[in-house]
């Protein structure tokens, strides 16, 4: 009998049965005297305290910051639910109150351990077991570490500062609806309801869903760029001017435990490579029947397919995928299923797109999706049960070297893309939706490695213009400017665009995120490549890989796999794969054999 899956919501009862449940205030309660505890080792934190004292000292860390994850989680996944639920908001306003006073009163170990002296921080870290990386990552930020009441005060005013920011953006745009007209009824869509029809078949229905995405966003366009110059600020008042970071993405870059070269060196070959996404938008432009592509039409379907896949199809379909490469990474997507860790409706009020929250280790992570029956809806699924894969591969660790770097955290995502398309080849026989698969594959590529590596390109302008005193609409021409840039002749953008910079959530939550996808997406076209030439002796190293987790450097963890993050070549291999698949799409006949979308 096969598996039942249905679309619902999802339980947050393994965290905790509700926010105004006994088992919450019982862990204010025990989180408090955790930290009680804690504090009163301060007077042990010297530079002769024994390894023993040290590692249950860290241990005693671990178990409140546990805790405090819990809370956290509860708090965030409970207003990803429903953004305009006021007791959503007001528990997640306490508990990042909390959890910043927390921050403070054990603030004195992480300074005194950056300031400890070499030798016997070498002495500690001989014994310290899994918890070394995270240690020696620690010991990386001391020449960006303020005084114990400075970082104090930091902590303090981002709760009422950039937190209460980045809630009041989602706040405000989780609660837009858009009107478009199809079939000549007038519709009321969220956002996500309403870019199903950027992949649409019918031209104009593409242009309506832009028009209204960015009519609406427009609208507000002026407030929503002080929102985000205010961010800037502060992320440059404190990354740049008080912690002397050289860059604002300098800052990110020691996070991911990148060196800002690498960054440079991949967001370079990313722009060099601007040409590769540009043959493939003059191609589609061809076999949609027009001269050149409208911004529009970039993600426009090349043949007519309305295929829709129920999501008990979609769930079959990804944990097949994922049981054709191991079983056991098909066993773990399952699990959050199983669990009821999913919320895969589409409402009001909810966040939109899709994300993975892995709260602590031993705990099936909570997926985010917003499904409706798409090939990419479909997609997505993959590659947020991919997330689920990684961080429960990565469990044995630490709290602290559980969650990967950012740049790593992409790899089992988008690796679980690669293997539903694969199988989605295999099994599909309606030619139509084979060919449109291929274009789907490279209409991918460039939203995860194009888009968000001239994403990352504009933040770093953005972010230099606003130290400027750049004004809203001087940003919204400079992403303008950005958008032409990378779409070269192939492409025409049209000046309602101008406003696309202010609906990108990432650029207002975590400032230079975007190149992670861009990394990652380009690392697993390497890892890809080796799985297909070496199948079964690929799967352990790729295993090792993301059960890692975060207890390693990435350049230390992707050298097991032979890979090079300092090298140009190494980068420009995955554009090369890229070329070669679109001198294959252009190598099909003019003729696919199916209805060409409405232009």
């Amino acid at each position: 009998m096969s598996e039942s899956f249905s679309q619902s919501a999802w339980s947050l009862a393994d965290l905790f049965p509700s926010r105004e449940s006994a088992e919450v205030q019982a862990a204010f309660d025990e989180l408090e005297q955790r930290t009680q505890d804690f504090e009163k080792l301060r007077p042990q934190f010297t530079s002769s305290i024994t390894e023993d004292d040290f590692l249950r000292a860290v241990r005693l860390y671990e178990g409140l910051n546990h805790l405090a994850y819990r809370l956290n989680g509860f708090a965030g996944l409970s207003f990803a639910a429903d953004t305009q639920l006021q007791a959503a908001q007001a528990f997640m306003v306490q508990v990042d109150q909390l959890l910043a006073e927390l921050q403070n009163r054990t603030l004195f170990f992480s300074l005194w351990w950056k300031d400890l002296d070499e030798v016997n921080a070498g002495r500690l870290l001989e014994n310290s077991g899994d918890f070394r990386y995270w240690l020696e990552e620690m010991r990386h930020y001391k020449p960006h570490t303020l005084s114990e009441a400075e970082e104090k005060v930091v902590n303090i005013k981002d709760i009422t500062g950039a937190n209460a920011l980045m809630q009041l953006y989602d706040t405000i745009t989780n609660r837009y609806t858009f009107k478009i007209s199809v079939d000549g009824k007038e519709e009321e869509l969220t956002r996500g309801e309403l870019m199903v029809y950027a992949r649409h078949f019918d031209a104009d229905l593409r242009a309506q869903a832009y028009q209204e995405l960015y009519r609406v966003f427009g609208q507000d366009g002026p407030v929503l760029g002080q929102v985000y110059q205010a961010l800037v600020r502060d992320w440059r008042n404190e990354k740049v001017g008080l912690r002397h970071y050289p860059a604002p993405i300098a800052a990110r870059n020691l996070a991911n435990d990148i060196p800002d070269e690498v960054v440079d060196t991949l967001l370079a070959v990313c722009e060099r490579n601007a040409p590769v996404f540009q043959r493939f938008f003059a191609l589609k432009a061809r076999l949609l029947g027009g001269e050149r592509l409208r911004r529009y039409d970039i993600y426009a379907p090349v043949v007519r397919s309305e295929k829709r896949y129920s999501f008990q199809d979609a769930a079959e379909m990804v944990l097949d995928s994922f049981s054709r490469f191991d079983p056991q990474v098909a066993a773990l997507a399952r699990q959050v299923f199983e669990e009821n860790h999913l919320d895969s409706q589409v409402r009001k009020g909810k966040r939109g797109g899709a994300f993975c929250w892995s709260v602590a280790p031993g705990m099936t992570p909570w997926v985010l999706v917003n499904y409706q029956g798409r090939s990419d809806d479909v997609s997505t699924l993959a590659h947020e049960l991919g997330h689920s894969v990684h961080a429960s591969l990565a469990a044995d660790h630490s709290l602290f070297t559980y969650h990967s770097s950012l740049p790593l955290a992409e790899t089992a995502s988008t690796f679980g893309e690669m293997l539903l398309l694969d199988r989605l080849l295999q099994t599909e026989q309606d030619e139509a939706v084979r060919r449109d698969l291929l274009f789907h594959q490279v209409d991918d590529s460039y939203a995860t490695i194009g888009r968000q590596a001239f994403f990352a390109l504009f933040e770093r302008q953005a972010h230099s213009m606003v130290a400027e005193n750049a004004t809203v609409d001087e940003l919204s021409a400079a992403y303008l400017d950005n958008l032409n840039r990378q779409f070269g002749d192939a492409v025409e953008v049209s000046d309602e665009f101008r406003w696309e910079w202010v609906s990108i959530p990432h650029f207002y939550r975590v400032p230079f995120y975007v190149y992670a996808y861009a990394f990652g997406q380009l690392l697993v076209l390497s890892l890809y490549q080796q799985y297909r030439q070496e199948r079964d002796a690929f799967k352990p190293r790729y295993l090792q890989i993301l059960s890692t987790g975060g207890s390693a450097s990435p350049a230390q963890i992707l050298s097991g796999a032979g890979i090079d993050i300092y090298a140009d070549s190494f980068w420009q291999g995955g554009f090369d794969v890229l070329s070669n698949l679109v001198d294959q799409l252009e190598a099909l006949p003019a003729d696919l054999g199916a209805t060409r979308p409405a232009q």
